[in-house]
């Protein structure tokens, strides 16, 4: 079985732990975490994945601009990315997706849906 690598952007210690706890039931999975754009865009930087889940609130750098940086990046466009938020304001999802996000996920996520979700994005 392969490796699937994501990438979890989020400003937040304990959503962090609460989404890696998630991605880990996904067999081969190896999970990096970012607690902001920056620091993630140092990590795409050094690494390949096959996943970013990010935050859209975050100090220094916010997710959507996060999304707009990889998607203008040859070596990084064609990856899926899942925004998750509090931001449950339809503007938000639909700036979101115009910005090249695969997926949008309301928090409290559901680990279900989180996983259906990453299943579809990666073939896992």
């Amino acid at each position: 079985m392969a490796e699937v690598s994501f990438l979890v952007v989020e400003d937040s210690p304990t959503m962090r732990q609460l989404i890696s706890f998630a991605l880990k039931r996904v067999r081969g999975a190896k999970i990096v975490e970012a607690s902001d754009g920056i620091d993630a865009l140092k990590k795409l930087s050094a690494g390949r994945f096959d996943l970013v889940l990010t935050d859209i609130n975050m100090p220094i750098m916010d997710g959507l601009k996060l999304v707009s940086l990889i998607r203008s990046d040859d070596n990084h466009k064609g990856m899926p990315i899942i925004i998750i938020t509090t931001e449950g304001a339809d503007e938000d999802r639909k700036k979101g997706l115009a910005l090249g996000a695969n997926a949008y996920l309301p928090k409290p996520i559901q680990t279900a849906e989180l996983l259906k979700l990453v299943k579809e994005l990666v073939n896992v």
